[in-house]
């Protein structure tokens, strides 16, 4: 982020519902780094120019916050007094992070035992008011949709317009860093918002003559969390990609059109391959980002295997949270962890040099 970045409000203003004198709820979310792949696209026998958009580097660790400052944002304006969200964990950080800092009280909704300890800890430190229900996403997300049309608590999950507003800015950032388009995108798919919203804004950049070629999207969603690649809602699905373990995603007809109109596809893939691309990116290029992020780089691989990219094409990944939002999976990955008495010569024989 630069010292003179003012956050996505007040950066991309033209392009967002706010008014001239609306202050931005802002913890100077967006400006994320473009960063060039250099290693991946040999290893995976794929002449392309590659690049990830860390999304983790975005004040509470993921994307969410693009969507977050905009939400509240128009939410105080209107005079809430208080939010509420169901989440898998980044939505519920950010909402509990945003609330804080606009003096809001935040309610989230969690599915109990599946949402990862770092996310947790977040809405915890906030302050916010954590309700556990023994339960899927899906069925939280339909609390408080409920209670959000008869209480005065305002809704900040991306059913909320303003949400997929804020989000859309994503595109903007990697336009104005590239200079154009790039020839795909690829994303992780849970509740499909992020899709839905980086081809809004693809879409509205090229309207303002901003950008002149638009990208194929593909969204990539988890074997046992596919229901937009199934057809079918998935009553209980199953994924240690947690924040994309959605089984009836609230933008899946968004993600279907932003898909069929950028001539681009939803795919699935399996959790193996998930991880497999997880680990690819902390050992290759040094990115520690949670698994669901992972998703967009191993549908660029699954790509890469089945021939689907042209030398030279520009290819964006978006990393959609930090790593340390999820450290179990990470220590859970084999490592090497050797414990030797204290002194230099035992360091020195693990070294090789004695």
């Amino acid at each position: 982020m630069r010292l003179d970045w003012p956050g996505i409000i007040d950066h991309y203003r033209e392009f967002l519902p706010v008014l001239p004198h609306t202050r931005p709820v802002t913890l100077y979310e967006g400006g994320t780094p473009l960063v060039p792949l250099d290693r991946i696209p040999g290893l995976i026998g794929a002449k392309i120019v590659l690049y990830a958009k860390i999304e983790g580097q975005n004040p509470t660790g993921s994307f969410k916050d693009r969507g977050m400052t905009l939400a509240v944002t128009k939410a105080q304006e209107r005079g809430a007094k208080a939010l509420i969200c169901a989440s898998t964990g980044n939505t519920s950080a950010s909402a509990a992070a945003y609330g804080a800092r606009a003096g809001l009280k935040v309610y989230v909704v969690v599915p109990e035992g599946k949402i990862a300890r770092g996310k947790m800890a977040q809405a915890v430190m906030h302050q916010s008011v954590v309700i556990q229900i023994k339960g899927l996403f899906d069925e939280a997300l339909q609390v408080v949709r409920d209670i959000s049309e008869t209480h005065p608590v305002a809704l900040v999950n991306s059913v909320n317009p303003d949400r997929l507003e804020g989000q859309k800015t994503v595109a903007f950032e990697i336009c104005d860093v590239l200079g154009q388009g790039p020839h795909f995108h690829f994303l992780p798919v849970g509740n499909a918002g992020n899709i839905t919203a980086s081809w809004m804004g693809y879409r509205e950049y090229k309207m303002a003559g901003k950008l002149r070629d638009l990208p194929r999207m593909v969204g990539v969603q988890a074997e046992g969390a596919a229901p937009i690649v199934r057809g079918h809602v998935i009553e209980k699905p199953e994924t240690v990609a947690s924040a994309i373990r959605i089984g009836n995603p609230a933008s899946w007809q968004g993600a279907v059109k932003a898909a069929s109109e950028s001539k681009g596809e939803i795919i699935a893939l399996s959790d193996e391959k998930i991880l497999d691309a997880y680990r690819m990116l902390a050992k290759e290029e040094g990115i520690f980002c949670e698994p669901a992020s992972a998703a967009s780089l191993a549908g660029v691989i699954e790509y890469a295997r089945n021939g689907h990219f042209s030398s030279g094409e520009i290819v964006v990944c978006t990393l959609t949270g930090h790593g340390l939002k999820d450290p179990e999976t990470a220590l859970s990955t084999p490592h090497s962890q050797i414990s030797v008495p204290p002194g230099k010569e035992a360091v020195l024989r693990v070294l090789g040099f004695s």
